[in-house]
């Protein structure tokens, strides 16, 4: 079970204290795309998450890592001026490797941002890297996050008895 636990839970990408993560020595922003940073059916970029996003970019490298399409990242990338990985595959590790590769980054200066248990923060736990979890923004999920959704209730259900992950009940 200890593979589904966050590190840090938060209610949103707003709330998550950045410069406690820069302190302790994160360089680089693993961020999912659908339910995390916009909702599934948002094509583009808020201000929001400009603001946001422009902030961030002068402590950290901000890389959006989605099982989505090229295509449903372009825009982002974009319109946010970061680096994307698409088609990823989480909780896989392969995408992983090949970032911390490419842009040379250690375990332990990573983390990842998303709002499923199944793909985003078993994948960063499998890697090791800091795991925050954060609130869908949105009821309207795809098929395939449905059934992980399903797969998910259990898992959350049994952490929520023991009291390690409790909806509602952020920390860091």
């Amino acid at each position: 079970m200890d593979k589904f636990i966050p590190d840090i839970y938060a209610q949103s990408i707003y709330t998550i204290n950045y410069k406690k993560l820069k302190k302790n020595g994160i360089k680089c922003l693993l961020f999912d795309l659908d339910n995390t940073l916009v909702t599934y059916k948002t094509k583009e970029p808020t201000s929001k998450v400009k603001e946001l996003f422009a902030l961030l970019s002068n402590n950290f490298k901000i890389i959006i890592i989605s099982n989505s399409t090229k295509n449903r990242l372009r825009p982002f990338k974009e319109q946010l001026n970061v680096d994307t990985a698409y088609s990823s595959h989480k909780p896989f590790k392969k995408k992983y490797q090949k970032i911390m590769e490419l842009y040379h980054f250690k375990v332990d200066e990573i983390a990842c941002i998303g709002d499923q248990i199944l793909t985003d923060i078993l994948g960063a736990n499998r890697m090791g890297f800091t795991s925050i979890f954060v609130n869908k923004l949105a009821p309207f999920e795809t098929i395939f996050t449905r059934f992980n959704r399903m797969l998910e209730k259990p898992i959350l259900k049994k952490l929520a008895k023991q009291k390690l992950l409790v909806k509602g009940e952020y920390y860091d």
